[in-house]
Order: C-alpha cells, then sequence, then structure tokens
C-alpha cells in the first residue's frame, strides 16, 4: 500500500502543469488539450462515444451528452504507455444517488475484483475493463433516465481527476 501511495503521490507530482483557459471550448493542459463540449458523435439510435484515458491521471473529456433511453457504445483507449499494475484507467458511470467519493474510497481496496467494489456493485450503472497503456475496451448500455449522472476511474486515487458528467437528456 505504501508503494501505491508513493506512486500516486510521484504521478501526481509530475502530472500537475500549468493549465490555462483557451477558450470556451477546450481547455490545454500541458500538450493535451481536454474537451469540454458534448463527446458523443450520434447516427441516429447510437450515441458513438470515444474517451480517452493517458498517463497523467486525465481523461479527454469532461463531459457526455446523450438521449435518455438512447443505445451508447462507448470506447474507452488508454492512450498512456503505463502498465495496468501502475496507471490502470477505467470508465464507470455511478448512480445518481452515489456518492463519488464513497464509491472511490471502496475501490481504492478492490483489487481483487478489478477495482470494482462488490459492496458498491448498487451504486455503478455500468463500466469498462481496467486498462493498461495501449489497450482499448468497448462496451454498449442503454442511457438511464434524465439527469446528470457523474462517470469516473475507479483505479485507486484516480477519481480526484479523471472524472465528468454524463448528462441524459
Amino acid at each position: 500500500m505504501k508503494k501505491l501511495i508513493l506512486i500516486f503521490v510521484a504521478v501526481l507530482a509530475i502530472s500537475c502543469g500549468d493549465s490555462k483557459k483557451e477558450d470556451a471550448n477546450e481547455i490545454k493542459i500541458g500538450t493535451q488539450v481536454e474537451e469540454t463540449t458534448p463527446a458523443e458523435v450520434t447516427d441516429g439510435a447510437v450515441a458513438n462515444v470515444t474517451i480517452e484515458g493517458n498517463d497523467q491521471m486525465k481523461f479527454n473529456k469532461t463531459e457526455i451528452r446523450v438521449k435518455a433511453g438512447q443505445k451508447v457504445k462507448l470506447t474507452l483507449n488508454h492512450v498512456g504507455k503505463m502498465d495496468v499494475t501502475v496507471m490502470g484507467h477505467n470508465w464507470a458511470l455511478l448512480t445518481q444517488d452515489a456518492d463519488m467519493a464513497a464509491v472511490g474510497q471502496a475501490s481504492a481496496v478492490a483489487k481483487d475484483t478489478d477495482y470494482i467494489p462488490s459492496d458498491m456493485a448498487d451504486k455503478i450503472i455500468v463500466h469498462t475493463k481496467m486498462l493498461g497503456g495501449g489497450e482499448s475496451d468497448t462496451i454498449e448500455f442503454d442511457a438511464p433516465a434524465p439527469g446528470t449522472y457523474v462517470f469516473m476511474c475507479t483505479f485507486p486515487g484516480h477519481y480526484a481527476l479523471m472524472q465528468g458528467k454524463f448528462i441524459v437528456e
């Protein structure tokens, strides 16, 4: 556990960089551009969403918009190079009543279940598998009822930086 905390602190220190607002649609973080506009490309009935996670513990999207009941095909690409045991990423969609910090803390000690805590299964609507650098996973699900939901990475400590809004209209 001490090793994991040390790795987290080192990665956090490295990832803290100069960030400034470029315009209303993007924020430049180092050399990465983070999208703050809706993320989906809709081809009628299916919302195709691609989201990236990197070695700096960042998703490239902070907001995803879909229609209630719409089929969502979400692909998570881990564009970093670090191994899943050091810098693993997944994408988890929480229920509206879920406490993100509680899910994040429970996830940190759920290594045996790929950082998806079994005692919080009722707070997670859907999730990808845990990925290492260069890997990707695609999931399909029906968008829940209208409202704003939180998505996050459940790898230990990542939820603090790797989170966003999943808005269902």
